[in-house]
Parts: C-alpha cells; structure tokens; sequence
C-alpha cells in the first residue's frame, strides 16, 4: 500500500434513494419468467477474479446493485471492471496498490469481505472494513479471520477495521470451522488457492454456489476439489490464470416466483430454473398442496389447489444446503398465510429473520412469534392492502408477495432493498400480470414532477 496516499477514516455514505412499491393485489400471475444469475455466486466470482492479473470474463451476471457495489468497490482498489453488455463483466487485475476495502462498501454489502482472503493471498496484505449488509441479525466474521490466521496470516482489530498481513505466502493448514459458513468456506478456498502447500476445509459449506465458484477456480488452473460432501481440499498455486465462466441461476429467485404463482392461485413457467438446486425447497411446496413440475432447466407451477380448497399447513426448518435455505423462508411464510392449519417455521441460521412477520401481520396474517427463531402461521387468512416498511432484502421481495395476494392497495416503503438481489424484479411481475409500480421517494418537503411530495412513479402497469 502506498505510503504517499492518506488513510481516509471519515465515514460519507453515499444516500440511496429510499423507494416504494405500489402492488394492486387480487391477479393470478400466468406466464413465462426467466431466472437470472444467482446473487450469491457472482458476487464471489467478481471477487476470485483478483487472485490473478489476466483478464477474467463472466456472463449471465444479474444486473443488481450489489453487483454494481462489488464492481465499483474492485475499480477503487484499483483492478480494471468492465461492462462491456447486459449481464457481461470483464475483471483484469494488475498491479493493484490502494488495498483498502472501506467502510462504504462494507456498510451495503456484507459480501465486500468476501475480498479478505483473494487480497491478501496476492498482495500479502489488506485493510478491511467490519461489514454491513441486511439487517437480519449478528453475522460475526470472526470465522473469517480465524480462517486466514490458521493459513499464517496476521491479522489486527483497531477502529472498525481489519489490518491483515502475510509475510511471504500464506501456508496450507487445516482450517475447521465450529459450524457451516458459506462465506468463510469461500474466503478461506479463495486464499488457499495461493498459500503454500495443502489445504483442508470442514466442514465445508455445501451450497451450489460455493461449487459454482470451485468450478470456475479449476478454470483459473487452481488445484481445488470437493473431496468430500463436507470436506474440500486445495493444493496451492504460484500463479492461476484468467478464465470464463458462466454464473448459475438463482435458486432464491426460482423459489421467490414459485411462491409468487402458487400464492396467487396462477400458472408460471420458471425458465432456466435450478431444479436440482431446489429439492428441498419444493419437496416442502409439495406437501403443502402445490403443483410443481421440473423438467431439466423447467419449473412448472400450478396453483389450482388455492382456487380448489387450499393449501395444508406444513412446518418449516432451515438449514445449510442441501437443507432448506434460510433465504426462502420468508417467502414460504407468506405461502402459509393460505394453508389450512398451524404451520410452525424455525429459523436455525439467523435470529431476526422472523421480523417481518409483524408486517405481514398488518396485512391480516394470524401469525406468533414466538421467540426470535420460532413462529406458528394460523390459515388460511384472507390478507388486505396495508401500509408497510421493509427493512432487508428477502423480506422486502416477500412483502411483494403477500401484496399480490391480497385483496386492495399496498404500500411496501424500503422496497429498494429489493434491488439488491432481484433483476428487474418488477418488469418480471408485470409480464406476468401483475399490477405494480415503483415510485422514488424525494425528500420530506422535496416536490416530485406533480408538484406533490408524494413521490415520482417510474414504472407503471
């Protein structure tokens, strides 16, 4: 890091436009939607694109803002993005010198530190910034750190960021994690593709996006592999390549528009869907009542059994792939609004996920919560237009939801949250019926184009 450049420690966060969704509730959505690039993959594909300086090309990226976050944080560490079309980026990583992920970046995005493990196995040292990201309860990166200092790395904690070191190459070791972390499986695989010698990781998270990232490191020419189902080995590299590589469909977005169409009583076909991505997902779907077909890339969903009786109540668990992904569950809670019975949902990996519940509470819901990782779903409960806040991205992209589902006007204020993790998540609604609008909200007091203070619509149904 160059010495000549000021450490900047003020915090200037640039302010995002707070938005709101207007959804008209009461359509069956019927049609044909394409699944985007997955979220969770790309992010961590932009971020192994550092660990050499050849040029990296990367397609089917979805067009999101934590996309565009990750994208401008690389181009101020200074490594060369490109966007040269629609879903396309191109990484080239040279001599990068400005090694400091800021408190900016980390503030939108927990995945900036997903950059902790591919800098410092280059360059041999980063600063970091604590991260931010969805307000969805305590998601410690101590495993992280503990992780690089297993591979030899040194590492301090002082005024909210992390100054990690390397003297020399970081050594192979075994790194164990106390419980399953995506991201901490991802940050140490990315720097032992580097280190010195032979690596262990367990358990290893087992999600399709942390093979998806596997694949594309055996493309850069690291030695990497899943040895086992939760075991993942890697034989370090002096130097990897550039590569191409195609990102996966998200199976969070899948599984968002296979609620969507059941709870609407509609007919949807999901497009490029990950059927094998979701087994447990849909086996839970099925056994509520939804029709649900998958044919290769094809999901095919029917909700005949809400026009005919009804969904059945079933109960929920989270859990690491190949379990029940934490991410769907806020959807699936919205689902149940509709089955007979008492549907009872354990949260096991986040402890305020359930939060949003006392939203859908206002929308007519018969729901408990019963402790921050328990909540019990009385139906089926007609819902109704209401006024709501969201405060996280897969709670805001539920809100839609439930929205569609009811009958009347809603309001979802803090509805861009959803443009973290959804492409064109309102155009996708409106092919299939939907009637929904978007509406930037100004400044209190600020007119909008009507000379009102109620806010500037830019899209309509």
């Amino acid at each position: 890091m160059s010495d000549d450049r000021p450490f900047q420690w003020e915090f200037r966060p640039e302010p995002v436009p707070p938005e709101t969704l207007t959804v008209e509730g009461g359509t069956p959505l019927r049609g044909t939607v394409p699944v985007s690039g997955a979220k969770n993959a790309a992010l961590k594909l932009l971020a192994a694109a550092t660990l050499t300086g050849e040029r990296c090309r990367f397609t089917n990226v979805p067009e999101i803002d934590d996309v565009r976050v990750m994208a401008d944080t690389l181009r101020d560490l200074g490594v060369v993005v490109d966007h040269p079309a629609s879903n396309v980026y191109e990484v080239a990583s040279g001599d990068v010198e400005w090694l400091f992920v800021p408190l900016e970046a980390a503030a939108k995005m927990r995945a900036s530190f997903i950059l902790l493990g591919p800098l410092l196995a280059r360059f041999g040292r980063v600063i970091i910034s604590n991260p931010g990201g969805d307000r969805i309860g305590r998601r410690p990166v101590n495993l992280h750190v503990d992780a690089m200092r297993a591979l030899s790395a040194e590492i301090e904690y002082r005024n909210g960021y992390y100054f990690a070191r390397s003297p020399g190459r970081l050594r192979g070791s075994e790194v164990r994690f106390p419980f399953v972390s995506v991201m901490g499986t991802e940050n140490a695989m990315l720097a032992a593709t580097l280190a010195e010698g032979h690596t262990v990781i367990r358990p290893a998270a087992r999600e399709p996006e942390v093979d998806d990232l596997i694949a594309f490191l055996q493309r850069m020419g690291a030695e990497v592999e899943r040895t086992y189902p939760d075991t993942i080995e890697v034989e370090g590299r002096k130097r990897l390549r550039g590569a191409d590589h195609h990102v996966i469909p998200d199976r969070i977005e899948a599984g968002t528009f296979v609620v969507a169409a059941a709870v609407t009583g509609g007919d949807v076909t999901l497009r490029g869907a990950p059927c094998d991505h979701l087994e447990a997902f849909l086996d839970v779907l099925r056994r509520a009542g939804v029709g649900v077909e998958c044919r290769g890339d094809t999901i095919e969903v029917h909700g005949d059994a809400l026009r005919d009786g009804g969904y059945r109540s079933v109960n929920v668990t989270t859990a690491p792939y190949p379990g029940f992904a934490t991410d769907l569950q806020p959807p699936t809670c919205v689902l149940l609004t509709q089955a007979t019975g008492t549907s009872r949902v354990h949260e096991a990996i986040f402890e305020d996920r359930l939060e949003f519940l006392g939203e859908l509470r206002r929308m007519g819901a018969d729901v408990t919560l019963e402790d921050p990782h328990h909540a019990a779903i009385v139906g089926p409960r007609p819902l109704h237009g209401a006024e709501v806040e969201v405060g996280d991205l897969r709670a805001g992209a539920s809100m839609i939801l439930a929205a569609l589902a009811a009958d009347g006007r809603t309001r979802i204020h803090g509805s861009h949250h959803i443009n973290r993790g959804y492409e064109n998540i309102e155009r996708k609604f409106l092919d299939l019926g939907a009637r929904i609008e978007r509406v930037i909200d100004p400044s209190p007091g600020e007119p909008n184009a009507h000379g009102t203070a109620e806010g500037n619509a830019v899209t309509t149904s």
